[in-house]
This record gives C-alpha cells, sequence and structure tokens, in this order.
C-alpha cells in the first residue's frame, strides 16, 4: 500500500500589539504550512511582517488567514454583512498579507476562513460566494482550505483547487463535520488523543465523534489544522507530529500532497 502524506497546519501571527497568542516561534518547527492571520480577526503588519518572514525562511507554505473584522471577538461571532462587504473585506486581507509575502520573496499558496466566517461558510451560499469570488478575482492559483460543503462547491465552480482540512484539537459529530466549540467533547485537551485520532483519520478516513461513534469523513484529509490560541498547542504538535511518525504517514507541503493525490488519481484511472 502507497504511503499517505499529509500537510500539518497552523494558525500563526494571531497576536496584537502587546498582546501575544501562542507559540509561533515553537510551532514553525512542527509545521509544513501556515494559516497566517490578516489583520482583521488578529494581528497587525508588524506581526504580519515577521510571521511571513519566518515562514519564507523555515521554507513554510504561506496561507491567508481571513476573518471578520472582529478583533474583541476572534472572529468567532458571527458578523451581520452583506455579500459585498464579506467579499471586499476577504480581497482587502489578501492583498495585505500578499504585500509582505512579495517583500521577503514569498507567495501564498492557500486561503483558508478564519473562524465563524470559514465556517458558516460551509452551509451558506452568500459566504460562500463572496469568499470564493474574492480569491478568484485575485489569483486563481490560490488553494482554499475548507471542509466539505458549499465553499468547496463554490470553489470548484471558479477553478479553485480545494485542500481538504481536519481540525485536530475539535471534536466532531456523528455528521463527521466539527461540533461546536461550548458542545461537550468540542475542544480536545488531550494531546496524545489528538494525535492518535489523526493518525486515524489520515489512514482509514474515520473519526470517533464526541458521541463515541466511528464516523466517515466523507473526503480525504489533505491538511491536519492545529489551532494557535489552542492554551496547549505545543504539546498537541508534538503529540500529533509523533504519531504521524509512528503510523508512517509523510508529512509534506499541502500543494505537494494535493499533486500526490492527482497523480494517483490517474494512475487508478490508467489500470
Amino acid at each position: 500500500m502507497a504511503t499517505k502524506s499529509v500537510a500539518v497546519v497552523a494558525d500563526l501571527g494571531e497576536s496584537f500589539g502587546n498582546y501575544t497568542i501562542g507559540d509561533d516561534a515553537a510551532l514553525l518547527g512542527l509545521v509544513t504550512s501556515s494559516n497566517i492571520a490578516c489583520g482583521f480577526h488578529a494581528g497587525d503588519p508588524r506581526i504580519m511582517d515577521r510571521a511571513v518572514a519566518d515562514c519564507v525562511e523555515r521554507g513554510i507554505e504561506l496561507g491567508a488567514h481571513p476573518g471578520y473584522p472582529d478583533l474583541v471577538g476572534f472572529g468567532r461571532r458571527l458578523i451581520e454583512a452583506t455579500e459585498e462587504e464579506i467579499r471586499t473585506d476577504v480581497l482587502y486581507q489578501l492583498g495585505a498579507l500578499d504585500a509582505f509575502a512579495r517583500v521577503h520573496g514569498g507567495t501564498i499558496s492557500h486561503v483558508a476562513p478564519h473562524g465563524r466566517m470559514g465556517s458558516i461558510a460551509q452551509t451558506d451560499a452568500k459566504h460562500a460566494r463572496a469568499i470564493t469570488d474574492a480569491v478568484a478575482a485575485y489569483n486563481r492559483d490560490y488553494l482554499v482550505i475548507c471542509q466539505r460543503g458549499l465553499l468547496a462547491e463554490e470553489s470548484r465552480k471558479r477553478g479553485l483547487q480545494v485542500g481538504y482540512v481536519f481540525l485536530a484539537d475539535r471534536g466532531y459529530g456523528d455528521d463527521g463535520m466539527p461540533v461546536a466549540r461550548s458542545h461537550p467533547g468540542g475542544l480536545i485537551h488531550d494531546p496524545e488523543l489528538i494525535g492518535e485520532r489523526c493518525a486515524q483519520v489520515v489512514l482509514e478516513g474515520t473519526v470517533r465523534s464526541v458521541d463515541g461513534n466511528v464516523v466517515p469523513l466523507g473526503h480525504d484529509a489533505d491538511v491536519l489544522l492545529l489551532h494557535g490560541d489552542h492554551p496547549s498547542v505545543l504539546a498537541n504538535g508534538i503529540a500529533l507530529r509523533a504519531a504521524l511518525e509512528k503510523a508512517e504517514v509523510r508529512v509534506t507541503g499541502l500543494r505537494d500532497v494535493l499533486a500526490e493525490k492527482a497523480q494517483n488519481a490517474q494512475a487508478a484511472l490508467a489500470r
């Protein structure tokens, strides 16, 4: 059986001014890809500049992490915005991060909508259209990291490639989708369990739900996400990498994972 491959991504650059969230320096040694806050839900120009520079120096894929303009709520509250407001807010944030990427000799690889904006886009057509319109208008080479649902569908309609994400530190329901953070088991605090779950997801395509049932995700896990503001994010990342190594899962960049998946699909058709 062919070796499985997966990317590991963390949300980075989510501090703001004098407020520090997460441990970006330590996480850079554990990830292959980054989701960098673009100044709306978190981050500021100095933090964005430093995060991009550090990722470029280490060869870590750059990802834009646009969200609602909601520093107080960290982008996890629903903002009643129009489709035009969502589209232009995302476009604004892509341009901001791209400026730093160009200065440091890097290239944005993907877009991963943050928090409430990203989660509601799986089921809300207005959000899905607005986000993908912004990405397609700015750069059709950008990948879109998401879960199954409308955001993936609208991405493909616009010719955008999709990378499916599994939220490593979040509990999932029997429908194969994350449950709310407020739900019992919605946020996982055991690093070893996080590692075991991720290995299972990559190897078997299933996850044990918060109700104790083994359920299929319904898609491959191309990238495993560590939330940078999780109180145990560093321990989670170490346990995750150890579990993947034990399971003989190759950890690489997201673009490599998707290229390998495409090659395997073509080889299967040729048989």
